[in-house]
């Protein structure tokens, strides 16, 4: 029997009898409240099911770049030209300052390199897995893209390397891909399996012009209509619309769920090496997790058919395991909060957060206090900034392609006042919160921030003193914590630590804001318009926020109260706009309610991705890579 029919018969759902009893623990030690975690619920119970493990260690990783070369390039679908993919194919293993090596640093992640069919000599490149079935494929706007038995040939040099690694102790492959041109295939596999036009799933790939968009739809239009891919057989699409690099990651995929090892997928790409593993076998879905919703068209209708939900919405467009290694360090947070939940009430872990409170003697704040921080709030470091953004348009990437990451890295820049910001920024969470606070929030606080590396500040207001001494109060916090720590995350708890966790949020969603989600009272008015109960909340909040952004501290926001209340300080001084990181829903999509830095420890990941790029990552110039000739990058980059 052939490696590929061996690996599907091998290949059986993941097994479900532990998701139920893991769904039961949690709703059970969550009180019944099933949707508080949002999203990392379901990747926890997901991640279960595929190790088939109560409490699995922290998921051993290996990133794996296939590269390859497409025929069609040929008709210059892409801003770049075909010889980049034996040029990044260095840099990945020469100068190591691609995406790859960046993400794959941040996440501590393996990383392998595969030549899957490049069309050039690799034989300088050091630690380069020859896997190649020929010097890339045909073009396939003129025929196939490849025979029947190369597709078959690709996805078992794929099976191999997976078990390989997973012999050496992997159990979580990200994979992504090298090849010019390969956006293209992808959108035409989508096409297929999806049941959609050209038009519905091209995309611009490398971020090329509306000119070579429209010639793009064309050649994937011609290329569905020459080979007639049939979306009944996954092997007739990919060796007819397909390329080496993505059969190799059909390999991957197909090897971990026979396995029992878990895929985090990325992008397009690796999107449509999925659907095409989908065909050959539907229970390989079982052992995949979707990471991002990225900017090609074709992903959203990937995603839906393979029935996965992203989590992060970042404008990603670079399929080098980027948007899948920020979700390994998401997991890794689920499987501590759960570690921490299952042992709860008998063995909590320690918590320890440093505990400051509210004086009750009332400070005088007078508008004086107030106007001194609007108005000598600092300006953003402009020159900082411009020098950051000509790094990341200049790094070995599509320009614009890493989204809101390259955003951060640059307001980073811009706060603190230098262009190449260092990773491993100091970082803490300010949380306030009411006299006691709530046990099982107390431990979820603890797991998320611990994971983050976060220290954590819990700052108890008092009952019946007025919002400006809660306001000096925050104030005074935040001021001493922004002088230390760049990366603040400003966060609250419950104030009633017997009210179901979400209830402040909620409540002040109901007085705050109107059914459109947008703010229903004018800056100056809205905090008498709020219950009265959260008005300390609310006052300390903003003295926080000030204070924060006036000591060039980084602001990341946690749950929806904590949003709300921001936005209308937004409103109150304008100034402290470009210091705050808004997170959910802009970034994370992941539907999480609890409050108490949960969210803000998840978005402090992000920034150190953002660092990570900006520190790990190598120019066109230092790797030798041809810059773009079309789209925004063209004139732009500069080799």
């Amino acid at each position: 029997m052939s490696l590929l029919k061996t690996t599907l018969s091998a290949i059986a759902p993941a097994d479900q009898a532990l998701t139920g009893e893991v769904s039961a623990r949690l709703s059970t030690v969550m009180e019944g409240d099933d949707t508080t975690l949002g999203q990392t619920r379901q990747l926890l119970l997901r991640y279960l099911a595929i190790a088939g493990e109560r409490h699995p260690q922290p998921p051993e990783k290996c990133t794996v770049i296939c590269c390859a070369d497409h025929g069609v390039a040929a008709e210059g679908v892409s801003a770049y030209p075909p010889e980049t993919t034996v040029q990044m194919t260095r840099n990945y293993l020469i100068s190591r300052g691609a995406a790859a090596n960046a993400f794959a640093q941040y996440a501590d992640s393996e990383l392998v390199v595969v030549d899957m069919g490049i069309a050039a000599d690799t034989s300088d490149v050091p630690d380069l897995v020859d896997a190649r079935i020929a010097a890339g494929t045909q073009n396939m706007a003129k025929g196939p893209a490849m025979t029947r038995q190369q597709a078959i040939q690709s996805i078992e040099q794929g099976i191999a390397i997976a078990e390989k690694l997973i012999a050496d102790g992997i159990d979580c492959l990200l994979p992504g891909e090298m090849g010019i041109a390969n956006t293209t295939a992808s959108a035409a596999i989508t096409a297929v399996f999806c049941h959609q036009t050209a038009e519905a799933v091209t995309g611009r790939g490398t971020n090329i012009s509306n000119d070579r968009l429209q010639k793009k739809i064309g050649i994937v239009r011609k290329a569905l209509a020459v080979n007639q891919p049939d979306a009944q057989d996954g092997l007739d699409v990919l060796a007819k619309v397909g390329g080496f690099e993505l059969g190799a990651i059909t390999g991957l995929i197909l090897a971990a769920a026979a396995h029992h090892k878990a895929v985090i997928l990325d992008g397009a790409n690796t999107g449509a090496a999925a659907l095409i593993a989908q065909a050959l076998a539907p229970a390989c879905t079982d052992y995949l997790l979707a990471s991002h919703l990225g900017s090609e068209k074709s992903h959203a209708f990937t995603l839906k058919q393979l029935g996965l939900t992203p989590v992060m919405q970042l404008d990603l467009r670079l399929g080098e395991a980027c948007g899948s290694s920020l979700l390994t360090t998401m997991l890794e947070m689920a499987l501590s909060a759960w570690d921490v939940l299952d042992h709860l009430p008998q063995d909590p872990i320690e918590t320890p957060f440093h505990h400051e409170y509210m004086p009750r003697m009332i400070p005088k704040v007078t508008d004086k206090t107030f106007d001194f921080y609007l108005h000598t709030m600092q300006e953003l470091d402009h020159e900082s900034m411009e020098l950051c953004q000509q790094r990341l348009d200049n790094l070995a990437k599509p320009i614009y392609s890493l989204g809101y990451l390259e955003q951060i890295a640059v307001e980073t820049a811009g706060i603190i006042g230098d262009e190449l910001p260092e990773c491993g920024m100091d970082r803490a969470i300010l949380c306030f919160t009411g006299r006691i606070t709530n046990p099982l929030q107390d431990q979820l606080t603890a797991a998320f921030t611990g994971q983050a590396g976060a220290e954590v500040t819990m700052a108890h207001l008092k009952e019946d003193l007025p919002p400006t001494a809660a306001f000096d109060f925050g104030r005074e916090h935040a001021e001493y914590l922004s002088i230390s720590y760049p990366l603040l995350g400003l966060a609250m708890t419950e104030l009633d630590e017997n009210v179901p966790l979400g209830t402040a949020a909620s409540e002040l969603r109901a007085a705050l804001l109107n059914p459109d989600g947008s703010l229903r009272y004018p800056a100056d008015s809205f905090l008498q318009e709020a219950p009265e109960a959260y008005q300390p909340l609310i006052g300390a909040f903003i003295g926080a926020i000030i204070a924060a952004a006036h000591n060039s501290s980084f602001i990341l926001l946690d749950d929806e109260a904590t949003e709300i209340i921001a936005r209308y300080t937004e409103l109150l001084c304008p100034d402290v706009r470009p210091y705050i990181l808004h997170l959910q829903p802009a970034l994370l999509t992941m539907g999480i309610t609890c409050p108490g830095g949960l969210i803000a420890s998840l978005g402090m990941g992000l920034v150190e991705a953002a660092l990570h790029v900006l520190n790990d990552m190598r120019t066109f110039a230092e790797t030798r890579v041809a810059v773009a000739s079309d789209g925004p990058g063209a004139g732009r980059q500069l080799q």
